[in-house]
């Protein structure tokens, strides 16, 4: 069963921090998660959860650390000197060591990497250092498991004891040749399987998919989500095996980007928490709300363009939000879909002519079915003819608008390089908001 926090346990929890019961503590630890622990954590002030974190022994607390949220911890971490952060990287895999340490000041980082034990792992840490966070290299770990292409299968089970110590899980051993170039992998099952004097050059399989150290984590993200991997090496422009990302780190990065992607489509600047101060959460929110109250504006002023149209036929303004809410609808419809598919870019995908074409078939028939029910409405609650007529041909037009640009914005973004998922939210319902009204004041003066 997932750990929940309930009031009862953080009570107690509390409680005993309050009277040192470290018996309790630590028994109650004991039957959690590391992750499960790192969201106790989050709840107690810094001198408790370093209590806590004191109690643990030595390679729990240091899963713990790792689990940790990186803004939280990075300010954590704060008051632990280097000696006692060098401990928690002790137990640490390289690649997440590599991480907490990129949040430390430069003097602590050198003061930890001097300090640790595993001087194999200093120099691993060292490497990945050099690499951007969001490419394969700053994901890899450098802990992993190979042979030699010219071993015998012998060979390559002493080699596989003496490497599985530095590893938690693998089922492939990557096989190199006597440059360290990759040249494919061998599953455990074939070596256990094979005879003692096989070479594994018999036994390997060369299609292997792998990545270059300078990709993109997005980049690495897909590949890994296409063919269902579960780790994936990495290597240099050359071909040498460098190291190799498990799925947890990809599902961290998918996580992160789609968090970001949600928060920029709702009109979010910058990574926001709920526990952020009001000043941050106001910082992160206000610049598109700002440019949705300067849309509100512009169309407030374009609607006094009509104001000719509204004194003769005041009901027109009855009808204008549900222009408008209609039309910033399916703007976001329009946009979720394009995004979704620029997220999930195919080679035999559809000309943008193409999918305009399709977007706009749907946009009519979407608005035909839309105005008919609206034209029922007004006419079962006694609404002028005339003026039926004219909501219901500029809901129409005002929904084949709204597809058109909820489809193209996305699109041109995505040409410039900008993340497309910024169309979404109050630029695409501020835009539509306007074109909403132009497009129904223009039928109303047409037609009445």
């Amino acid at each position: 069963m997932p750990f929940e926090l309930s009031k009862e346990y953080f009570t107690q929890l509390e409680k005993a921090i309050e009277a040192q019961d470290e018996a309790f503590i630590q028994e109650s630890m004991n039957e959690l998660y590391p992750a499960d622990i790192a969201n106790v954590l989050y709840e107690l002030d810094d001198d408790d959860a370093r209590y806590i974190l004191g109690l643990l022994d030595k390679e729990t607390g240091a899963e713990v650390v790792s689990n940790l949220n990186a803004y939280w911890r990075a300010d954590f971490l704060k008051d632990f000197d280097s000696a006692q952060i060098a401990q928690f990287i002790n137990y640490i895999d390289s690649d997440d060591a590599a991480d907490i340490l990129n949040e430390q000041p430069g003097k602590v980082r050198e003061e930890v990497i001097a300090l640790l034990e595993n001087r194999e792992k200093a120099r691993y840490i060292i490497d990945l250092l050099h690499y951007e966070e969001d490419t394969a290299g700053g994901l890899m770990a450098k802990e992993l498991v190979k042979c030699n292409i010219n071993w015998t299968v012998v060979q390559c089970v002493d080699e596989i004891r003496r490497q599985a110590e530095k590893v938690d899980r693998f089922n492939s051993v990557y096989v190199i040749d006597d440059q360290g170039i990759l040249k494919g992998r061998v599953s455990l099952k074939k070596i256990v399987l094979s005879k003692a004097n096989t070479r594994v050059s018999d036994i390997y399989d060369d299609d292997v998919v792998s990545v270059e150290s300078h990709q993109l984590a997005e980049e690495v993200a897909d590949i890994m989500q296409r063919y269902d991997l579960e780790s994936i090496p990495v290597v240099n422009v050359r071909g040498k095996l460098l190291g190799r990302i498990t799925i947890d780190d990809i599902v961290d990065v998918i996580t992160e980007q789609a968090d970001l992607d949600r928060q920029a489509m709702t009109g979010l600047s910058g990574d926001t928490e709920d526990d952020d101060t009001v000043l941050d959460s106001v910082k992160a929110r206000l610049p598109w709300l700002t440019i949705g109250v300067a849309g509100s504006l512009i169309a407030a002023r374009f609607m006094g363009l009509f104001e000719n149209e509204i004194i003769l036929a005041p009901a027109l303004a009855f009808f204008v939000t549900l222009i408008g809410g209609t039309g910033g609808n399916v703007g976001i419809q329009s946009s979720s879909v394009i995004l979704q598919s620029l997220a999930n870019k195919s080679v035999l995908e559809t000309s943008t002519v193409q999918r305009l074409i399709r977007v706009l078939l749907i946009g009519l028939l979407n608005g035909f079915v839309l105005s008919c029910i609206v034209f029922a409405f007004n006419i079962a609650f006694g609404t002028d003819l005339r003026l039926a007529m004219v909501v219901s041909v500029a809901l129409i037009s005002v929904v084949l608008v709204a597809s058109f640009t909820g489809t193209v914005t996305p699109l041109i973004l995505d040409k410039f390089g900008v993340n497309p998922a910024v169309a979404s939210g109050p630029f695409i319902t501020t835009a539509n908001d306007i074109l909403g009204i132009a497009v129904y004041f223009m039928t109303a003066r047409l037609l009445l």
